[in-house]
């Protein structure tokens, strides 16, 4: 696991990102452009196992040319890390020793809380800001990370 300095170093020009919404049931995905300009709402996949879900994180980035992971980190509002951060850091290590790119966490406060506005504002009905809420804070989370990297 890097910071997102360390992180940065390691990212060439046109790069493809990956970012996660790690959830207990369900793993958002967001992809960015090889510019690292937009960030865009891939798919929802549905946890069952670690092992599945290295097998389908190694099958996006192999087909999409994914040379980094960016995956949020749930810090309380105070700043403190939880469980849940606890949680997610755990799974991340798990990730970076099965994927051989960088993995990177970025701060998530409020990402889906963020996603589900965004899509408010979008006029999208309740039920598929619902059944892409994972997805799309996903990619507020990677859009957050893809800022702060250029600059």
């Amino acid at each position: 696991m890097m910071t997102i300095e360390e992180f940065k170093k390691k990212q060439t020009n046109k790069t493809r990102l990956i970012g996660l919404d790690l959830g207990s049931k369900r793993i958002g995905v967001a992809i960015c452009d090889d510019r690292q300009s937009i960030a865009t709402p891939f798919k929802t996949i549905n946890k069952t196992n670690n092992n599945e879900l290295i097998d389908e994180l190694n099958t996006i980035i192999k087909e999409n040319n994914i040379k980094g992971i960016i995956i949020g980190n749930p810090i309380n509002m105070d700043g403190s890390e939880g469980s849940s951060s606890q949680s997610i850091k755990d799974v991340s290590t798990n990730i970076g020793k099965s994927i051989d790119i960088p993995v990177c966490l970025w701060d998530e406060r409020l990402s889906t809380v963020g996603a589900f506005n965004l899509s408010s504002q979008l006029d999208i009905n309740v039920s598929k800001k619902v059944k892409n809420i994972d997805q799309n804070a996903a990619a507020f989370i990677l859009q957050g990370a893809i800022d702060f990297l250029s600059n």
